[in-house]
């Protein structure tokens, strides 16, 4: 964009110079013409002055013949051959006068052409001169917006080498933090073999102690869900751990070393069996 306008600078400077001489070339034909009119003017005029020479020398033999009778027919034949060269100068003075004003009319057409000429090319050259000004004004915008954006660039360019920094960053935070959540993984999967394996001593032990089996008189609501006993919500023994449960808190059956056939346990001891069950098997 820069380089275009500069052409196009260049390009109306050199044209702005072309009319500039042709202004020049014009004005220099159009002082050639005036003199040459000065020329024809002075011409004619010396030509009605030879004229009235003419006329004035007629005048005065026309006076001698009055006087001259003796010498009139001379003076008549003298005043015959006058007057033919005078006709004869008339019509010389008329195709001068016919001549010399077509030549005039076509340099007065022509001067008034060449002002229209003129005027026309110092209309265009102030045109041209404003498009300069504007081209170099908005060439300047060009440059200021340039250099802005090479600001910017460089900025960017900082900021690109920043966020590349921080992207870095990130990923070796990532990985820590993937290495630290394996870590945690693992020992989370250390933690509930370990609680597995304390909850089965306990049950051993529990089991080795015996169970001690509350009797119906001790329970006035359910362990679990803490509701109270009613006509209609009747108790129930779980038969691992001899608490007493409402019905929705035991509605569970396994099957017990201590008992042939799946009995009645509540949720937390079926829960607790079945994960043993399942820790043991795999």
């Amino acid at each position: 964009m820069k380089t275009e306008m500069e052409i196009a600078m260049k390009l109306l400077e050199k044209d702005t110079h072309e009319k500039q001489d042709t202004l020049v070339a014009l004005r220099q034909q159009l002082d050639e013409v005036k003199a040459i009119n000065l020329q024809m003017f002075q011409k004619v005029q010396g030509a009605e002055t030879s004229m009235q020479l003419q006329n004035e020398m007629i005048s005065s033999l026309e006076v001698k013949t009055n006087h001259m009778i003796p010498t009139s027919k001379e003076m008549e034949q003298r005043l015959q051959e006058l007057e033919k060269a005078r006709q004869e100068a008339e019509e010389k003075n008329h195709k001068m006068k016919c001549e010399f004003g077509g030549k005039i009319k076509n340099s007065e057409q022509q001067l008034e052409k060449l002002g229209k000429k003129c005027s026309s090319l110092e209309r265009e050259l102030k045109s041209e001169k404003e498009q300069r000004q504007n081209l170099q004004l908005e060439l300047q915008q060009e440059k200021d917006k340039t250099c802005l954006l090479q600001t910017e660039l460089q900025q960017m360019t900082g900021l690109k080498k920043e966020l590349q920094k921080l992207q870095d960053e990130k990923k070796e935070l990532q990985k820590i933090c993937e290495e630290q959540e394996q870590a945690l993984q693992e020992m989370g999967l250390h933690l509930s073999q370990s609680k597995l394996k304390m909850e089965d001593i306990k049950e051993v032990n529990k089991a080795l102690k015996g169970h001690s089996w509350l009797k119906d008189d001790e329970a006035t609501d359910c362990k679990q869900c803490q509701k109270e006993f009613s006509i209609s919500r009747r108790k129930h023994h779980c038969r691992n751990c001899g608490d007493i449960f409402c019905n929705s808190c035991s509605n569970n059956e396994l099957s017990l070393p201590s008992y042939p056939k799946p009995v009645r346990v509540c949720d937390a001891c079926h829960t607790l069996l079945l994960q043993r069950c399942s820790s043991n098997t795999s």
